[in-house]
């Protein structure tokens, strides 16, 4: 009996060790680096026109690798598109070595994956339709956007927001019972809600800011919609990876202040986001990890 104990419990220790194998070491034994992407957070992942995987946090992640790759001759990168909501469980599974999108940081997120320091910093708003309802455009604006016409406001009227996401929850959060004239309705990706938007079927999309001003960059007619300029939450994102692995951590976080404090880091922001790249770098690096 005592032995089959013993057997139980060496057995028990080497399935453990297996899975408590370090992400450096496991990269390492295929020489292949495994990235997975949420396709419809642009600027952050998305396809280009040629169906490849680029995006601000994408690139961020192939800064990474060529890190890694300094480490792992031969290092290939294997791309693997995946959502929001099975990313999380892939990263936890081993399944992804690094998750890159619109990430939010929190605790709960943190109970089964890791992240590196900060990547970017936005808050959660929403994009509306110029003529949307009065009570609408109070809610999230300090100053309401000029209109663009004037109809009569719907008896109740719908915001959208991405479902599995932490605006969601925010969303509902912030109705209370204030506005009871309102109903929230949840959507697949974000492309879906501009289009609702657009014809008409909501009357706000909320998600980050950040997320918003690409989505109406997209729209059939930009100059109709306005992006709120009252934010509901903090949302610093970063980069998702797998929990107890100081040593890669260790490597993300400084592949990545190395890249803040250099001349690249403003040019891809600038790629990405505009003039406010510049901006953007100082509210970043205030967040990053000092050499």
């Amino acid at each position: 009996m005592r032995r089959l104990i013993m057997a139980s419990v060496a057995l028990g220790l080497s399935a453990y060790a297996a899975m408590a194998a370090q992400t450096l070491d496991l990269i390492a034994q295929k020489s292949v680096i495994r990235i997975g992407y949420i396709n419809d957070e642009a600027p952050f992942s998305f396809k280009s026109k040629e169906g490849n995987p680029t995006g601000y946090a994408v690139d961020l992640c192939g800064k990474i690798a060529d890190a890694v790759g300094h480490k792992v001759p031969d290092l290939k990168r294997d791309y693997v598109e995946t959502t929001l909501a099975d990313g999380f469980n892939a990263v936890k599974e081993g399944r992804i070595d690094l998750l890159c999108g619109a990430l939010t940081i929190n605790l709960a997120r943190r109970q089964s994956v890791d992240f590196s320091q900060p990547i970017f910093l936005t808050g959660a708003s929403a994009l509306l339709r110029k003529d949307s309802p009065d009570y609408l455009m109070v809610l999230f604006f300090d100053k309401r956007p000029t209109l663009a016409s004037s109809k009569q406001a719907p008896a109740k009227s719908t915001i959208g927001v991405r479902s599995d996401t932490t605006t969601s929850a925010t969303l509902r959060e912030a109705l209370g019972s204030d506005v009871p004239k309102t109903r929230i309705e949840d959507f697949a990706t974000h492309q879906d809600g501009l289009a609702a938007l657009e014809s008409r079927k909501i009357d706000a999309y909320f998600a980050d800011r950040a997320l918003l001003f690409d989505l109406a960059a997209h729209a059939r007619n930009p100059s109709t919609l306005a992006i709120g300029n009252r934010l509901f939450t903090h949302e610093p994102y970063g980069i998702a990876l797998r929990q107890d692995d100081s040593a890669f951590r260790l490597l993300v976080d400084q592949t990545l202040t190395d890249l803040y404090q250099s001349d690249d880091f403003t040019k891809m922001l600038t790629t990405y986001f505009g003039n406010e790249g510049p901006i953007l770098r100082r509210e970043v690096m205030m967040q990053s990890i000092p050499q």
